[in-house]
């Protein structure tokens, strides 16, 4: 083997000079670099995507069709041998064993993992997880865990289009794009809808923040992606949706009514989902074997709705054409969230994006059916109500309005359904919002004090504590000092704001130079005044427990160089003071400290 591919690092750089020079010779600008790439990307992830879905239908014919015929096992009507149920996702726990054992740390990088590292740990996605992550998660549906595909799908776009800006030495904010166009790919790929997937991309992947030059490489994989699943899959994504029509302009007030209800409901889902996730977290059993007790629970629900196996596609199709009693639809709403959760939780990989979809469709048409009961005179469609009610429980539960929107507009290609939409939307986005400040995809790093929208500066400095970094023997003066101990005292150190502290070593105030140059020719009064009639008594302290956003915040609000750390359980005793330079220099540490652990992982 040539010494060339024996280091890979050798190979990228040398390549990364080729194409230096190549850009140079045809004048080739980076915009339009990264435009070719985004072609190479979106085709890519379109095969990934159809490559992921047949590898999920063949375990899928292999494990639950062979198994179900059998031993004559039927989900379209009760028989005893429906009670062997759990065989089929226990089997996929089984399956995982050698996932989380050899690739335990992909196991556990979920999407919310995903997303710190493509916004805050510089986009550089294993390029291993496009197999480990993508066979897992095939396993997971194939055998009936209750999850989605478009999670792993956008991950394995994702992951293709980081290793694209690794090889070419992208820098981080270039990286990240490419990142954003495979995951645009693979999502528009799955529903053959490719302005949800830039929306997806822009609303989820990079929080929102437009830039003509990303956008244009997003919207070009997209599409690409699009075109690939077209052309294996045919022109149809994995939800087919019958005509949307709007039967009375009194409708639209029932979709702001579903938009109320859909966004409790999803907020009810976002908290029930981590509760069910803890209770797993705590549950003292090997790692390995939880998502083998996860598929045993999901199995016995099954046995009794069935419908909640797998992704859920083809029984949506059916609620939207109209199909299921509202109190079977209602009930699913629940026990689908209790699957998903178990699925999930257990460590069985998988997307949250197909039950959102889920979960709305059912909650949509149970919605529908009762309003028909309830006002026949409308002639309302309970599929309508469904269709909308999966948008709106998307929306509601990933933040992401016009995802949703566009996905809804792409699937029906009608005008019609705009307006419905926007308003089940933005309202069950509103109330979701105001119930749950986090998303389903942002619960976990809340948790772990990461804020996405605050970038990667603002994240470092929440990571770290004000008693880590403060000076814990601060030089203060006693309250009762005269002027002119004060001016000798000045005189022999280095600082200009000294923090006062009575004979029990509370803070009293605080004294700055400024505050002694007023009266310091004022000889008469040199030792009549004490320094804590001219000093501030309205000081601006933080506690040990603050991280250094707070106190860079507090900092800032008067361009104050130092601040008193204090106790407030102890009548604000005097404990530290921290001071800018403290926070800047512990900054760069755990910055350069983030650096060097990405570059080693």
């Amino acid at each position: 083997m040539p010494a060339l591919f024996k280091k890979p690092h050798l190979f990228s750089r040398r390549l990364r000079r080729l194409n230096l020079r190549l850009l140079n010779h045809f004048k080739i600008s980076e915009n339009t670099f990264m435009a070719v790439l985004a072609v190479a990307i979106g085709l890519l992830a379109g095969l990934g995507n159809y490559a992921l879905r047949q590898l999920i239908e063949l375990i899928h014919w292999g494990i639950v069709e062979q198994g179900s015929a059998a031993m004559s096992i039927s989900f379209d009507e009760w028989s005893w041998s429906r009670l062997l149920t759990p065989l089929f996702p226990l089997c996929g726990g089984i399956l995982l064993l050698p996932f989380g054992y050899f690739f335990a740390k992909d196991m556990k990088a979920g999407f919310p993992s995903f997303l710190e590292k493509v916004n805050l740990r510089g986009a550089k996605i294993p390029g291993r997880t496009i197999i480990t992550r993508g066979f897992a998660s095939a396993i997971t549906l194939g055998t009936g865990g209750s999850a989605g595909q478009e999670g792993p799908i956008a991950q394995l776009g994702g992951a293709i289009g980081s290793q694209f800006g690794q090889l070419f030495k992208m820098s981080g904010d270039r990286l990240k794009v490419l990142v954003a166009c495979g995951v645009a790919g693979g999502v528009a790929a799955t529903f053959n809808a490719p302005l949800a997937g830039v929306f997806f991309a822009q609303e989820i992947v990079l929080l929102a923040s437009f830039e003509m030059t990303s956008f244009t490489s997003i919207v070009i994989s997209s599409g690409m992606a699009t075109v690939v699943s077209r052309a294996l899959l045919g022109d149809h994504g994995e939800i087919s949706v019958p005509t949307f029509t709007l039967g009375s302009p009194w409708e639209l007030l029932l979709y702001v009514l579903l938009g109320l209800v859909i966004g409790a409901l999803a907020a009810g889902f976002i908290d029930s989902h981590y509760r069910i996730k803890d209770c797993f977290d705590k549950l003292k059993l090997s790692p390995l074997l939880k998502p083998i007790l996860g598929g045993f629970l999901v199995g016995v629900i099954a046995i009794v709705f069935p419908q909640i196996l797998g992704n859920g596609y083809s029984f949506m199709v059916d609620v939207i054409n109209g199909e299921g009693m509202w109190w079977l639809l209602g009930a699913l709403v629940v026990v689908k969230a209790i699957a998903t959760s178990i699925t999930l939780g257990s460590g069985m990989p998988g997307g949250l994006f197909a039950p959102s979809l889920y979960l709305g469709a059912v909650a949509g048409g149970a919605f529908g059916k009762l309003a028909q009961m309830l006002l026949p005179g409308l002639s309302i469609a309970p599929g309508a109500y469904a269709l909308v009610g999966m948008g709106a429980f998307l929306s509601a539960a990933t933040h992401a309005p016009m995802t949703a929107i566009f996905m809804l507009m792409e699937l029906t290609d009608s005008y019609e359904v705009i307006i419905p939409i926007m308003l089940s939307c933005v309202v069950g986005t509103a109330v979701a919002r105001r119930l749950k400040k986090d998303s389903l995809d942002t619960v976990e790093l809340s948790r772990a004090g990461i804020d996405l929208e605050a970038g990667k500066e603002r994240n470092i400095m929440k990571s770290l504590t004000v008693g880590a970094v403060m000076s814990r023997d601060p030089e203060s003066i006693p309250a009762g000092m005269t002027l002119r101990q004060f001016a000798d005292f000045i005189a022999s150190t280095k600082h200009t704001n000294f923090p006062l502290v009575n004979a029990a070593g509370e803070l009293c105030g605080i004294i700055s130079v400024q505050d002694f140059l007023g009266v310091v020719f004022e000889q008469d009064l040199m030792d009549l005044v004490v320094v804590q009639e001219l000093a501030t008594v309205d000081v601006i302290t933080v506690c040990a427990a603050d991280d250094l956003d707070t106190a860079m915040q507090r900092i800032g609000y008067r361009n104050i160089e130092q601040l008193p750390v204090v106790d407030p359980l102890q009548n604000n005793r005097l404990v530290g003071i921290i001071s800018r330079r403290d926070m800047v220099s512990a900054y760069n540490r755990a910055l350069m400290s983030k650096t060097l652990g990405d570059h080693e992982n």
